[in-house]
C-alpha cells in the first residue's frame, strides 16, 4: 500500500513561488499516476494537476495552467508541484493523491494528509 506525505507548504506573498513535494512509500510508486488537489475554506476539493506513471502525460486545471508545473522523480518516489506567480486565490490545503492506474483515471485511491499554502496579498 502506498502512503503519501506532502511537504513544502507555507506562507508566501502574492507573486511568489513555492515547491510542494509528495514522498511516497512503497515499491509500486512508479506504476501509478499521481495528482495534486486543493481545498480552500468553505469550498470543495478541486483538481489541480496530474501526471502519468512515467511523466509522459501531464494535465492541469485552467486556473493554474501556465503557473504550476507537476513533475515526478520515480527514483526518489516523489512527485512535485512547482507553483509560480501565486495569487491569494491559491490559498488552500494542497493534497497529493495516487491513482492505482498508470494513467490518471477517475478518482484517486490514496491521499496524503495535506499541506497548507497561504498566499498573502
Amino acid at each position: 500500500q502506498v502512503q503519501l506525505v506532502e511537504s513544502g507548504g507555507g506562507l508566501v506573498q502574492a507573486g511568489g513561488s513555492l515547491r510542494l513535494s509528495c514522498a511516497a512509500s512503497g515499491r509500486t510508486f512508479s506504476s501509478y499516476a499521481m495528482g495534486w488537489f486543493r481545498q480552500a475554506p468553505g469550498k470543495e476539493r478541486e483538481f489541480i494537476a496530474t501526471i502519468s506513471y512515467r511523466g509522459g502525460y501531464t494535465g492541469y486545471a485552467d486556473s493554474v495552467k501556465g503557473r504550476f508545473t507537476i513533475s515526478r522523480d520515480n527514483a526518489k518516489n516523489t512527485v512535485y508541484l512547482e507553483m509560480n506567480s501565486l495569487i491569494p486565490e491559491d490559498t488552500a490545503v494542497y493534497y497529493c493523491a495516487a491513482f492505482l492506474t498508470a494513467q490518471p483515471m477517475g478518482t484517486p485511491n490514496i491521499w496524503g494528509q495535506g499541506t497548507q499554502v497561504t498566499v498573502s496579498s
